[in-house]
């Protein structure tokens, strides 16, 4: 046996050694640099390990419904996917733009453009069609992303358009009540994070349920779609039988203030809102928005003045001048070929005279017929719910001149929106309340727990009792033989109403020949009245009389939805006998 000597043990020994020193220096520092990252860098290492393989994309809670009164859906959420790309994992951008614009009918080089951007995330298209989904979805293209989302749909099309507004691709609310509500409409914006593979390949974003508390609350308005499709339809055939440019109707409750129905023609369906933007006119809710000359419908108003001031009673008599008034270096005309001598002041508003309503504003005095005006809301915003309300033309008396206060007592020089001639009737109706106008009755969360209610709100007594009645008496008689509203007389029922019919202002600031605004306004039964509806035609041809234009538009819509409330018929037997023939004016 060979035998180690002592140097060649000792050599090994320090080898030995040596080697479980350098083992145990490289297991310390393999143990420090564990214990570094382990514990003093775990939150950055979490952090790019998370940035590695999840990615936070902004989600919003499903935006609330839109219900009219009998909980029909008006507006509603659905699901939707948009595109996004990650530029990082696309290989070969220019074939993917190519791919992408083909699918989505995208420009080349817009989409190109996203594709070499820096950023981990980009959006290329939102809301696409399930068709371009599916297509995309075949080319199994690298980078793509497919983000679920929730987008806008209005499942009766046009009916009530211009009052529901529209949301943007962002789900935001930019017109309407979609607008002025959004607030409570938006759901709630939170980040959702995704998971993709070690190899940063494309992933799909699955739509989850969104949890109640991200969805946004539901709103029950005052609106009856029936009474809307029923107002929109005839106001559509009257426009388009007087070959008119445009046209409103309104149909609001007297006693609540609630709006039943705000049509205008032309329609706008906001499922198609883009494809309106070179007339966005005809998107706007022009019932609120748009001023006008009321024309002879202002003559209730003096009258009410009239009444109300003691001053004056429907049997007074004025002298109408045989049809030619000079006020200053100006002459007033009555309608047509009409030259009428002594009128009572109820004969005035039957007959629809601007002389006369002039002499019933000289009886008065400016100042009882400018506070008048102004209690009835006019020159004055009526705090409707909606966003974007004009509060129309009143001068203050003191600035009238001889001729504007004239002019001023049968409808020109003061201009009016719809909603506030249609309020300030409803006023009379309502026994000389005036009430304020809203749309929407009941907010909802998306638990269904009712979080406001919005009650009538009588703004305030514009009028007595006693001139209401004399009042309700005046707007009989328009709808009798030789009144001016013989064709909005609804067989059956009292009708109160007025006729008005305006010459329009140019750019020039002059009135236009041959270019009117024809008006109807009523309310019904007399007896009870339940509906106050408003009829606006504009520029009709041929015929402009409001009487001949707008009232039969107002019948229609008054008889169809007498019979869709079932509201009986009351006959009035012997005073007021509904005329079926004769001229109408006004």
């Amino acid at each position: 046996m060979r035998r180690i000597k002592p140097v060649q043990q000792s050599s090994q020994r320090k080898r030995t050694l040596l080697f479980g020193v350098v083992f145990f220096l490289l297991f310390s520092g393999i143990g420090a640099k564990s214990v570094y990252l382990q514990v003093l860098c775990s939150d950055w290492l979490a952090r790019k390990a998370a940035d590695q393989h999840e990615r936070s994309f902004p989600y919003s809670g499903k935006r609330g419904t839109i219900y009219d009164r009998n909980q029909k859906e008006m507006a509603v959420s659905i699901e939707t996917k948009s595109v996004a790309v990650n530029p990082v994992n696309i290989k070969d951008p220019k074939q993917v733009a190519v791919q992408l614009s083909r699918v989505l009918g995208m420009d080349y080089r817009e989409v190109f453009e996203n594709l070499s951007s820096r950023k981990a995330f980009v959006w290329i298209k939102r809301q696409i069609s399930p068709k371009e989904e599916k297509e995309l979805k075949d080319l199994a293209l690298d980078g793509v992303i497919f983000q679920a989302g929730n987008s806008r749909f209005y499942p009766f099309k046009a009916v009530g358009g211009q009052l529901l507004g529209f949301t943007g691709v962002d789900g935001t609310g930019l017109e309407g009540i979609e607008y002025s509500y959004d607030s409570y409409l938006k759901g709630k914006a939170v980040n959702r994070t995704v998971m993709k593979d070690a190899l940063g390949r494309r992933f799909e974003v699955d739509k989850e349920e969104v949890d109640k508390e991200l969805s946004g609350n539901n709103l029950i308005l005052t609106l009856d779609s029936n009474i809307q499709y029923i107002a929109e339809k005839a106001l559509e055939e009257g426009v388009v039988t007087h070959a008119g440019k445009s046209g409103m109707a309104l149909v609001m409750d007297p006693k609540t203030g609630a709006i039943l129905a705000m049509a205008h023609y032309p329609f706008f369906n906001p499922n198609l809102y883009k494809k309106y933007d070179h007339n966005k006119m005809v998107r706007r809710n022009r019932a609120i928005t748009d001023p006008f000359e009321p024309g002879s419908i202002i003559k209730v108003f003096s009258a009410a003045a009239a009444l109300d001031s003691n001053l004056c009673k429907a049997s007074t008599t004025f002298f109408c001048e045989n049809g030619e008034y000079r006020v200053g270096r100006n002459v007033i005309h009555d309608a047509g070929s009409h030259s009428f001598g002594y009128l009572t002041l109820e004969e005035i508003i039957k007959y629809s005279s601007n002389i006369g309503a002039v002499k019933i504003k000289d009886a008065i005095g400016n100042q009882k017929l400018y506070e008048e005006l102004t209690d009835f809301g006019f020159g004055k915003k009526t705090n409707v719910d909606l966003v974007g309300e004009a509060p129309g033309l009143l001068a203050h008396y003191k600035k009238w001149t001889p001729i504007d206060a004239g002019t001023i007592s049968f409808g020109q020089g003061v201009s009016v929106s719809a909603l506030q001639l249609v309020s300030g009737i409803s006023t009379i109706a309502n026994n000389g309340v005036l009430m304020r106008p809203h749309v929407v009755n009941e907010i909802y969360d998306a638990k269904d727990q009712k979080l406001k209610t919005i009650s009538a709100q009588p703004v305030r007594r514009v009028i007595s009792e006693n001139t209401v009645l004399a009042l309700k008496d005046i707007l009989k008689t328009v709808m009798t033989d030789e009144g001016t509203g013989t064709g909005g007389a609804v067989e059956g029922y009292t009708v109160c109403g007025k006729t008005g019919t305006a010459q329009k202002i140019g750019e020039t600031g002059t009135y236009e020949p041959g270019k009117y605004v024809s008006s109807f306004i009523g309310f019904l039964p007399a007896e009870n009245p339940a509906l106050t509806i408003l009829v606006i035609v504009d520029e009709p041809e041929k015929q402009y009389y409001g009487g001949a234009v707008a009232a039969p538009i107002f019948k229609k819509i008054a008889y169809e939805t007498l019979y869709y409330l079932n509201i009986p018929p009351i006959r009035e037997p012997g005073k007021y006998r509904v005329a079926k023939d004769g001229e109408v004016r006004g």
